[in-house]
C-alpha cells in the first residue's frame, strides 16, 4: 500500500518536544469562498502544554479550534480566510498533500450553530456551494488576512458604553386595529408570519416600534431585525428608532456604508451589543445571536431579491429564520406580493389589516385618470396638470411628479436619416445626460461626448427623443420659474449622504415641486404633499414579464400614498393623484382609483393559476452567456437535451430580453414544476451535470427568479 495516500493520522512531530507534552494533529474542514462545492481539510496542531510551542512548519497550539471559527489558510499561492465547518481527527487527504492553518482568528467569538445552518440552508436552496454563501456575508475588512481592522473595531466596541435600557420614550396613542396587529404579534410565544396589509399612512411603522417595545422588553438579551428595501429609506426609520429608543445600540447595515463602519456595525450585531438591527436584504445574513423578532417593511419590493451571486431572497429567509429560531416575523407592505398574499389566503400566514389613515381626519388621496387622447400634452404635461401645481403652489404645498426614467432623454435621434444614439455594447440605447454632455449606457456604463453632427449623415439638427428626470426638471423650471424645483433620481443622489440630504430637504419645505423615479415612491412621509402625479405609466401594462402588472400597481399606489398623509389644513387642497395615460379604461386603473389592491389581487392570482404561473408554479432559471449567442444557446440546447425529468417542465432556450450587455451575448432556459421538492431534486442533480460539459459559455442557475 502506497503510505503517501493512507488517511493521515499520525502525528509527526511527537519527537520534537519533551515527553511530557502531548501533540496531536486534528483537521478542519474548512469553507472558502471559491466556485468549488467542496469543502478544504486543513491540519491544526495542539498541544497539552499551556504555551504556544513551534513545529518545524507550523504553531502548535493548546486551545482546540471550534466550529464557526474563521481562520486563515493557504490555498493555492495566495491566502484566504475561511470558517470552520466541521473538526475531525482524520482526513483523506494524503499526507504530502495536507497543509496547515496559518492562524485562527481567536479574538472574534465563532458564528453560531443557527447561523451556520442559516448558510447552509441558502447553500442548499439556491444551488451554491457553501463558502459563496458564507463569506460574501461577511463585511470585507473581517476578512482580511491581517486582523488589523477586526482589532481596532472590537477595541472600540469595548469602550463604548454598557448602557442597556430599552425603555421607549412616551409611545403615541393607537387605533383599534393597530392595537390589535401589535397584540397579535408579540401575545403568541412561537414562530408565526404576519401579514401587515396596511393603506399607505396606515402607521405600519409605529406597529413595528411598539412591537420592537415589547420584545425588548421581554428578554434584556433580545434583538430584533428591522429590513428596508432600499439604502435611501435607511436615514428616516433610523432617526425613529433613535428617538423611540434612546438607551438602545442600534446597527446599521447596508451596502452603502463604509468597510470599516460596516465591519463596526456587524460586530456590534454579533456580539449581542446591537439589540436592533436596521438594514437592506444583506442584514438579513448578519450574526444576531438573540435575535426574537424579524420585520419586513415594504415586503413587496423586487429589491429584497438580490440580482447577482447569491441570488437570494432576502425576504423568504426572513421566514425560514424565524422558522428555524421559532420566532415571529412581521411583513408589512399597502401592496403585498402575490406570493406573501397568497399564503395569507390559504391560511400559512397570518393576515393584520390596517384599514385606515393613522393620523385623525388624513384621507386616502382621490385618484383620476387624465385620458391623454384627449387632454393633449405639452412637454408631457397636460393643462389639468399644469392647473393642480399651480393651485399647490398658490397654497405652499408640495406636488411630486413620477416618472421612472432617468436621463434627459432615453435616445438622441436624427430626423435626416433616424439614425439613433446605440451602445455599440449592449442591444440598449445610450441615454442623453445634457448635464454631463453625455451619451450614458445604464446597462454597461459606456460614455460617449454627444456628437456636433450625425455620425451618419453629417446632420448637425440632433433632437432628444422622449422625457427622462433630468429634461422634466428643466420643463419645470420653465414653466414655474419662481417655484423651487427639486429632483431625486439615482443620477442626482450619486454621491454618499446625498440621497439623505435631498429627502432632509422635501422634508423641510424647501422644496415646492419634486420630480423623480421610484426612489420617491415608497417609505417617505412628506406632510406638505397633496399632490402626485405619474406622467409616463402605460408602458409597463403591455410588458412580456409576467410580473409587469404586479410591479406597476405597487409603485403607483406606493407614490399615490405619499400625499395626503396629514389632515387637510383649513382652506387647503384636497389630496389627489393623477395618472396621464392612453388607456384610462385598463383594470389596473380602475383598481387604482378605487384603492382596492384586495380585488386586484385576486384577480391577478386566479390569471396566475389559470396560466399555471408562481406562486402555483415553481421556476429556476439557467442563463448563459458568450461572445456569440450560438454558443449560448447550443450550450443551452445541450443542457435541455441532458435528460428528462417526471414533473419538470423544460422550455426552449431563448434570447434574453436584453441580449447583449458589454459586448456578452445572453440567452436563457427556463425549468417549472409543481413541486418545489421535485425542482430542487432535479436541479441539484443538473448542476452536477452542467459542470461535467466542456464549454467556454459562462453559466448560472437562478432558483425562484424574479426577472426573466
Amino acid at each position: 500500500m502506497d503510505n503517501s495516500k493512507r488517511p493521515y493520522k499520525t502525528n509527526v512531530y511527537a519527537g520534537l518536544f519533551p515527553k511530557n507534552h502531548v501533540v496531536k494533529a486534528i483537521f478542519l474542514r474548512v469553507a472558502l469562498d471559491t466556485p468549488l462545492d467542496t469543502l478544504f481539510d486543513y491540519r491544526w496542531l495542539i498541544s497539552d502544554a499551556g504555551d504556544q510551542l513551534m513545529g518545524d512548519t507550523a504553531p502548535i497550539q493548546a486551545s482546540i479550534p471550534r466550529i464557526g471559527q474563521l481562520l486563515v489558510v493557504p490555498f493555492g499561492r495566495q491566502e484566504l480566510v475561511g470558517v470552520i465547518v466541521d473538526i475531525r481527527e482524520s482526513t483523506d487527504v494524503p499526507e504530502d498533500k495536507i497543509k496547515d492553518v496559518i492562524a485562527i482568528r481567536t479574538e472574534l467569538t465563532p458564528l453560531l450553530p443557527d447561523w451556520m445552518a442559516l448558510a447552509q440552508f441558502a447553500a442548499d436552496y439556491y444551488q451554491r456551494p457553501l463558502g459563496e454563501v458564507a463569506l460574501p456575508a461577511l463585511p470585507k475588512n473581517l476578512k482580511a488576512i491581517k486582523p488589523v481592522s477586526l482589532q481596532r473595531n472590537l477595541k472600540k466596541l469595548a469602550k463604548l458604553s454598557a448602557e442597556n435600557n430599552a425603555q421607549p420614550t412616551t409611545e403615541p396613542d393607537l387605533n383599534a386595529e393597530q392595537q390589535a396587529a401589535v397584540d397579535q404579534i408579540t401575545g403568541e410565544t412561537g414562530f408565526a408570519t404576519h401579514l401587515l396589509f396596511g393603506v399607505t399612512g396606515s402607521g405600519k411603522t409605529e406597529v413595528y416600534l411598539q412591537a420592537a417595545a415589547k420584545t425588548l422588553a421581554l428578554d434584556e438579551l433580545s434583538q430584533i431585525l428591522i429590513l428596508v428595501p432600499e439604502i435611501n429609506l435607511t436615514p428616516q426609520f433610523e432617526a425613529h428608532i433613535r428617538t423611540r429608543f434612546p438607551g438602545v445600540m442600534l446597527s446599521t447595515l447596508h451596502s452603502g456604508m463604509a468597510e470599516g463602519e460596516r465591519l463596526l456595525h456587524w460586530l456590534a450585531a454579533h456580539q449581542g451589543q446591537a439589540r436592533i438591527i436596521l438594514g437592506t436584504r444583506l442584514a438579513m445574513l448578519a450574526s444576531m445571536p438573540h435575535l426574537k423578532l424579524i420585520i419586513v417593511d415594504e415586503e413587496h419590493d423586487p429589491s429584497y431579491k438580490q440580482q447577482e451571486g447569491l441570488r437570494y431572497s432576502a425576504r423568504d429567509l426572513a421566514i425560514w429564520r424565524a422558522r428555524q429560531l421559532n420566532i415571529p416575523v412581521v411583513l408589512g407592505s399597502a401592496t403585498p406580493s402575490l406570493e406573501s398574499w397568497q399564503g395569507a389566503q390559504s391560511g400559512r400566514y397570518r393576515q393584520l389589516n390596517l384599514r385606515e389613515r393613522a393620523v385623525k381626519n388624513a384621507v386616502l388621496p382621490v385618484v383620476k385618470i387624465i385620458n391623454l387622447e384627449r387632454e393633449k400634452p405639452s412637454d408631457g404635461l397636460t393643462p389639468r396638470l399644469i392647473s393642480s401645481i399651480k393651485q399647490r403652489l398658490e397654497k405652499g404645498e408640495q406636488s411630486l411628479l413620477f416618472l421612472n426614467r432617468r436621463g434627459y432623454a432615453p435616445v438622441l435621434a436624427c430626423d435626416a436619416c433616424g439614425w439613433i444614439s446605440q451602445c455599440t455594447r449592449c442591444t440598449a440605447n445610450l441615454v442623453l445626460h445634457k448635464g454631463d454632455h453625455r451619451l450614458r449606457c445604464h446597462h454597461c456604463g459606456l460614455e460617449q461626448r454627444i456628437p456636433r453632427s450625425c455620425p451618419t449623415c453629417g446632420n448637425i439638427d440632433l433632437q432628444p427623443l422622449g422625457r427622462g428626470t433630468q429634461r422634466m426638471e428643466e420643463i419645470l423650471a420653465a414653466i414655474f420659474p419662481d417655484a423651487r424645483v427639486f429632483r431625486i433620481d439615482a443620477d442626482s443622489t450619486r454621491l454618499k449622504g446625498s440621497a439623505a440630504a435631498a429627502f432632509e430637504r422635501v422634508h423641510d419645505g424647501d422644496v415646492d415641486i419634486l420630480i423623480g423615479t421610484q426612489m420617491v415612491a415608497k417609505g417617505h412621509d412628506f406632510k406638505r404633499l397633496t399632490l402626485v402625479a405619474a406622467l409616463n405609466p402605460d408602458a409597463a401594462l403591455f410588458s412580456q414579464d409576467y410580473r409587469a402588472s404586479e410591479r406597476l400597481f405597487a409603485q403607483l399606489m406606493q407614490v399615490s400614498g405619499r400625499a395626503g398623509r396629514t389632515a387637510q389644513k383649513e382652506g387647503g387642497n384636497m389630496s389627489e393623484v393623477l395618472i396621464q395615460t392612453r388607456y384610462p379604461d385598463h383594470p389596473l386603473y380602475h383598481a387604482l382609483m378605487a384603492h382596492n389592491y384586495e380585488a386586484f389581487a385576486q384577480d391577478l392570482l386566479q390569471e396566475r393559476q389559470q396560466a399555471q404561473l408562481p406562486p402555483f408554479m415553481y421556476q429556476a432559471l439557467l442563463r448563459a452567456e458568450a461572445k456569440e449567442l450560438q454558443q449560448a444557446i447550443e450550450f443551452l440546447q445541450q443542457a435541455a437535451a441532458w435528460q428528462t425529468h417526471v414533473g419538470i417542465t423544460m422550455h426552449d432556450p431563448i434570447p434574453m430580453t436584453m441580449t447583449r450587455v458589454a459586448n456578452v451575448d445572453r440567452a436563457q432556459l427556463l425549468v417549472e414544476s409543481p413541486s418545489r421538492p421535485a425542482l430542487q431534486a432535479f436541479v441539484k442533480e443538473w448542476i452536477i451535470a452542467l459542470r461535467s460539459f466542456k464549454s467556454r459559455v459562462k453559466w448560472s442557475v437562478e432558483i425562484d427568479p424574479v426577472d426573466i
